[in-house]
C-alpha cells in the first residue's frame, strides 16, 4: 500500500523518499513527511541542508590519535592543553564521546574503537582501533585507561579483551561502574548517570 502511494509521486520525491528510508529507523511514513517538508520549504532552506551535508563528507575525517570525528588532524579534545592526557577512556563510537562530554564530569581524552568485538558478525580486534590504542600506551605518559565500552555482551567482552593485553603495560585499567543499565549503549544514558558510572569505575582483575 505504502508503494503503492510513493510510485504516484513524481520522480524527484521518490528518489528523496527512497534515500531517507535508508536512514537508521525510518520508514516510509516518516520518510515522506520529511520528503515533504523539505519540498514546501523555502529553496535556501533546502539548498543549505544539501550544503550542510556535502560539507559534512568533504570536511570531517577522523582524528589522528583518538579516531573521534575531527576536522583537522587532531580533534578539539586532543588538541586541548587543559585535559588530562594521561588518562584514556575508550568508547566505542564517536557518539559515546558526545554523551561523556555531556557528563562534564571527565576531563581526559579518549579512544574510540568504532565498534566492539562481535565474532558472530565477524568482528574481531584486528577490525578496531585495538593496535592504535596500544601503540599510544606505548609512547607513554598514559597512567590510567578506562574501559567505557557499552554494558551488554559485545561491550562486556570486549572490555575483557582490552584489559588483558593492556594492564600487563603497567597502566591502571578500569571499567566503567554499573550505573549505567545492563544491556544499555552509553549515548542513550543521561549525564548523572554517566557521572556516577565514571566516579565509580572499579579497577578490573584480570
Amino acid at each position: 500500500m505504502e508503494g503503492t502511494e510513493s510510485s504516484s509521486y513524481a520522480a524527484p520525491v521518490r528518489t528523496l523518499i527512497e534515500e531517507f528510508t535508508k536512514f537508521p529507523g525510518v520508514g516510509q511514513k516518516s520518510a515522506q513527511r520529511m520528503a515533504f517538508f523539505i519540498l514546501n520549504a523555502p529553496k535556501e532552506d533546502a539548498v543549505r541542508l544539501a550544503n550542510a551535508i556535502v560539507d559534512l563528507k568533504e570536511r570531517m575525517r577522523l582524528c589522528e590519535r583518538c579516531f573521534n570525528v575531527a576536522d583537522s588532524e587532531l580533534c578539539p579534545i586532543c588538541s586541548d592543553p587543559q585535559r588530562d592526557h594521561s588518562v584514556i577512556c575508550v568508547v566505542e563510537d564517536p557518539r559515546d564521546v558526545a554523551a561523556l562530554e555531556r557528563s562534564k564530569d571527565f576531563h581526559g581524552t579518549y579512544h574510540v574503537l568504532h565498534g566492539s568485538i562481535r565474532p558472530i558478525d565477524g568482528v574481531g580486534p584486528e577490525q578496531l582501533k585495538v593496535r592504535e590504542l596500544i601503540a599510544r600506551i606505548n609512547e607513554g605518559g598514559i597512567e590510567e585507561v578506562i574501559l567505557c565500552t557499552n554494558l551488554n555482551i559485545e561491550g562486556e567482552a570486549t572490555a575483557m579483551y582490552l584489559a588483558q593485553i593492556v594492564k600487563p603495560l603497567g597502566v591502571k585499567v578500569t571499567r566503567i561502574a554499573s550505573g549505567v543499565p545492563v544491556g544499555s549503549d552509553l549515548e542513550y544514558a543521561d549525564e548523572l548517570t554517566l557521572s556516577y558510572a565514571l566516579a565509580g569505575r572499579r579497577e578490573i582483575a584480570t
